[in-house]
């Protein structure tokens, strides 16, 4: 069985994404800070008949999110979809926003996806076949001058996918982002929409491969 790895999983859009990639065979493990409200979300699956099992990872923490795919791998045999999904959502100006709380926000949002892709490259590499998802935001393109922190997290991650495309495509692993230009509700059509982007990436035959689709809601 194919395997699903969710860093960051939550409520709306990861589990969503989770969920249409389930639907199609895939077993699905859930990782995040929180592991109640992580099992919480693999007990909705897992009550549609789905496969799902529960990891707890700190995004902040590149040696925690080695570890996680590390261990995954060793379990299962490999990781065949990762889905960078965490993102820390602070509304705050530059003038509201310290230095430490600035920099933990980046090491989740963009430095916890560098670390999640450095430590899965090489699986997917040796196997040459693999897919790297990352939760890409508008503000990306738009930043916003209340979620600084965030917006220049959504450049980076929008930076890593289109900066790592061309070389991971020639090791057979497909780097893809899919930039949501708005908010999105949990259980909310518009989480739907945006699973069904990951997946058209994931399934696109790689003469035809993308690094973006850009979902505004």
């Amino acid at each position: 069985m194919k395997i699903f790895l969710s860093i960051g999983a939550g409520p709306g859009m990861g589990l969503a994404t989770a969920e249409r990639f389930a639907k199609e065979g895939f077993e699905v493990i859930l990782s995040a800070r929180n592991s109640d409200k992580t099992q919480t979300l693999a007990n909705q699956l897992k009550a549609k008949g789905f496969k799902a099992e529960v990891r707890t990872v700190d995004t902040s923490q590149p040696a925690q999110v080695a570890a996680l795919i590390s261990d995954v791998e060793q379990q299962f045999g490999g990781i065949d979809v990762l889905h960078y999904n965490a993102a820390a959502m602070r509304q705050a100006t530059l003038a509201e926003q310290p230095a430490e709380t600035f920099n933990t926000d980046l090491a989740v949002n963009v430095g916890g996806a560098l670390a999640a892709v450095q430590a899965v490259e090489r699986g997917m590499a040796n196997r040459g076949s693999g897919t790297v998802l990352l939760t890409g935001g508008g503000f990306a393109m738009q930043p916003h001058p209340e979620y600084l922190s965030l917006s220049i997290g959504k450049a980076g991650i929008r930076a890593l996918a289109q900066g790592l495309f061309e070389s991971f495509k020639e090791k057979g692993v497909h780097v893809a982002t899919v930039t949501v230009a708005g908010f999105v509700d949990a259980g909310s059509k518009e989480a739907d929409a945006v699973a069904e982007h990951f997946w058209q990436l994931h399934d696109q035959p790689k003469p035809a491969w993308t690094v973006e689709h850009v979902y505004t809601p």
